[in-house]
């Protein structure tokens, strides 16, 4: 399926005070894969993530969501194709109520109500939030912000969905929900985050980004079971796997010398 192909080749970034945040980056993202894109802070994710959906077009270089290059007239239709949750879910909930924000994706397309209701309906009660529709988005709390935002999202259907630290304001039984959620995701996943157990629970691939460059791209069990590459990248084993070396370590200490 070539739309739901994503490719970055050597695209660079620079914001307007000369600061370049992206420095010859390309890769090929292909249908149904899960990827992790970690690194410290400041190391250039978001920005990496903003060029998915041309939310920030490259300085040089290009992106391709399957056939169709990221230019600024292309912007709507790779949108459509791509669907970003933000970090901050206030820059995605803008409407009177929950309900509203969830539909205007939808209704933006040019469907039916009857199919807008519908697609409302499924996205809240992927996310546990149906119980908000009517509720104003500003009287939420920061966990039910979050949901709603991925809601905003799901209910575009995107072949793409991106993610910029997902789980950063939610509860343990709401992280849980959004693995969930990330794992019954039938097409192409990318997610950025600080929680590399999340990464290890929901990506298959993982890209380790520092300076604006990809320093480690190959499988996530792989690449963050690897002490040495995380240290270098101000980055922490996983606490799931810190638990084994330390498990592995007293075991080696304790057993009987020769």
């Amino acid at each position: 399926m070539s739309h739901h192909l994503l490719e970055f080749k050597d695209v660079r970034f620079r914001y307007p005070d000369g600061a370049e945040a992206l420095r010859g980056v390309s890769f090929l993202i292909t249908h149904g894969e899960s990827v992790g894109i970690v690194g410290a802070n400041g190391a250039g994710k978001s920005t990496l993530l903003l060029h998915m959906n041309g939310h920030l077009l490259p300085t040089s270089g290009s992106v391709t969501v399957g056939e169709v290059p990221l230019r600024k007239e292309t912007r709507p239709e790779i949108r459509r194709k791509v669907g970003v949750v933000f970090q901050n879910p206030d820059d995605q909930l803008f409407m009177p109520t929950v309900f509203d924000d969830v539909a205007f994706g939808p209704l933006n397309l040019g469907l039916p109500p009857d199919r807008v209701r519908e697609r409302v309906h499924e996205a809240l009660r992927r996310v546990n939030a149906l119980a908000l529709a009517d509720k104003p988005p500003h009287h939420l709390s920061g966990g039910q912000k979050s949901a709603v935002a991925i809601a905003t999202v799901i209910a575009m259907e995107p072949d793409i969905l991106v993610m910029d630290e997902p789980a950063a304001s939610l509860d343990p039984k709401s992280r849980r929900d959004v693995i969930l959620l990330l794992n019954t995701f039938a097409h192409s996943k990318i997610v950025a985050s600080h929680d590399l157990d999340l990464i290890l629970d929901v990506c298959a691939r993982c890209l380790v980004i520092r300076d604006g460059a990809i320093v480690a791209d190959g499988p996530a069990p792989e690449l963050l079971s690897d002490a040495t590459l995380l240290a270098e990248n101000n980055l922490e084993l996983p606490l799931t796997l810190q638990g084994r070396q330390s498990r592995w370590r007293n075991a080696r200490m304790s057993a009987p010398r020769p």
